[in-house]
């Protein structure tokens, strides 16, 4: 099989790598990381621009890509340039599930999410739900042409600067169950909507969002009623194919800053690099880097595959990137000392976000156990 890619990502990946090293450095970064929003609309607008968001959605969907490897090879240049603004929410996770499941009128807004105009957040996760997608206590009642939704959602990335939020909320059945979840696009200054934000360790920012009787009509809801369930499931799967790729591409900045160092930090009047006990260190990184890349390949590879294959890959994908990811962290941050945890270090960051990724989308013990009982199924 070949690995290799195909001209047009090739292009892609050039055209980004060219336009991340150029415009995002540490230091553009920080300044991000600072300000109110916790994103660029600049930056967000020129990759918009530069057909970056066009990559995640198919032809039919109004975009040029939308394949599993065309969001690995996005993610993983976003990764390297350790990238915070929410494209991962924006487009993939709600931009994506709109496109999957909205009607004509709906589908009108993944032309403004692929143009950059039209900021989104997917609102799914709530307190006691954990990493169980069907773990959906926000209720959605129907009365006279509205529904009506009351409830609680944590964790919503991008939340505050979303100007729509794709809502998960239970329609019929109990919590925990797949079917009777729904989705309901739901401006943010809807009556009823509180948006309290905070910024994210790994950059960005969420929000604890309280719904308190929101009323929206009929029509905001995305597909049939009470069926969204294998839709978030397959949305948030391809979500874990952009995460993986990114964390890889973190990792790779963070081996070749550290190789890097290595090579010019001397003791004893030679680069430490050359001492065996840090060289055989950088080469057991190395090792499993490239055995996470294959990883990240598989998962993309498998996303367009039936639900147990795919589900099986992406579990198995993201165990071992989440093992793989923390020790490139603690071993790049070790292998530079102090230095590495100084914000003004690029390793700084790349280190958090490769540490942070494990926690999103389900943590590495969780995905053991899913992949152990999708096996046995």
């Amino acid at each position: 099989m070949n690995f290799d890619l195909t001209e047009e990502r090739q292009m892609l990946q050039d055209t980004l790598r060219r336009f991340l090293r150029d415009r995002y450095d540490t230091a553009a970064r920080n300044k991000i990381l600072e300000s109110d929003s916790g994103m660029s609309t600049a930056i967000w607008a020129e990759l918009a621009e530069l057909g970056v968001i066009g990559a995640l959605f198919t032809e039919e969907q109004g975009g040029f890509g939308g394949k599993g490897f065309d969001i690995a090879v996005v993610f993983e240049e976003l990764g390297r340039a350790g990238v915070v603004e929410p494209f991962l929410d924006t487009a993939v996770l709600s931009g994506g599930l709109i496109a999957d499941l909205g009607d004509a009128d709906q589908q009108a807004h993944v032309e403004k999410v692929i143009d950059g105009s039209l900021q989104l957040a997917f609102a799914h996760g709530e307190p006691t739900s954990r990493y169980e997608l069907t773990q959906v206590s926000t209720s959605a009642i129907e009365k006279a042409g509205n529904v009506v939704l009351n409830g609680r959602k944590a964790v919503v990335v991008n939340a505050e600067a979303a100007d729509m939020l794709v809502v998960s909320a239970r329609e019929s059945g109990a919590q925990g169950d797949a079917d009777g979840i729904s989705l309901f696009l739901v401006p943010k200054d809807a009556k009823g909507v509180t948006v309290q934000g905070y910024a994210l360790l790994a950059g960005g920012r969420a929000a604890e969002v309280t719904l308190d009787d929101v009323t929206v009509p009929v029509s905001a809801r995305l597909g049939a009623a009470g069926k969204a369930a294998s839709a978030i499931e397959a949305r948030v799967a391809a979500a874990n194919v952009a995460q993986t790729a990114e964390t890889l591409g973190a990792m790779e900045t963070a081996c070749a800053l550290t190789k890097d160092y290595l090579g010019t930090r001397k003791q004893f009047g030679r680069p430490i690099g050359t001492f065996q006990a840090l060289a055989h260190r950088m080469a057991d990184l190395l090792i499993e880097m490239e055995q996470a890349r294959s990883a990240v390949i598989l998962a993309g590879g498998c996303l367009e595959q039936d639900r147990g294959t795919r589900e099986r890959q992406i579990s198995a994908t993201k165990n071992l990137i989440g093992r793989v990811g923390r020790l490139v962290g603690e071993e790049s941050i070790q292998l530079h000392g102090g230095i590495a945890m100084t914000q003004e270090y690029e390793l700084a960051h790349i280190a958090k976000r490769i540490v942070m990724a494990d926690h999103r989308f389900g943590d590495v013990d969780h995905h053991l156990e899913r992949f152990i009982a999708l096996t046995a199924a």
